[in-house]
């Protein structure tokens, strides 16, 4: 799932190499904290947020598949 987040970051980022994706247990979830350059971050995040919540519902099913919970965070 990690790696999913990180082609998707890098192929909307202008710079592809400050994108950033790190993942850390808690309790019975993974989050996925997802750092880009500041210039970056509206495409990332996208009109009324509708990029950011298409990559967290992609997320949502992969983990469904997989029997656990994520949670994307973007720093």
């Amino acid at each position: 799932m990690q790696e999913l987040i990180e082609y998707i970051a890098r192929n909307l980022a202008s710079k592809p190499d400050e994108v950033k994706v790190t993942a850390e247990m808690e309790d019975d979830r993974i989050i996925l904290r997802l750092e880009v350059a500041q210039e970056d971050k509206g495409k990332i995040i996208g009109r009324q947020g509708r990029v950011a919540q298409a990559m967290r519902t992609i997320l949502r099913v992969a983990a469904i598949k997989e029997g656990s919970r994520v949670v994307l965070e973007i720093v």
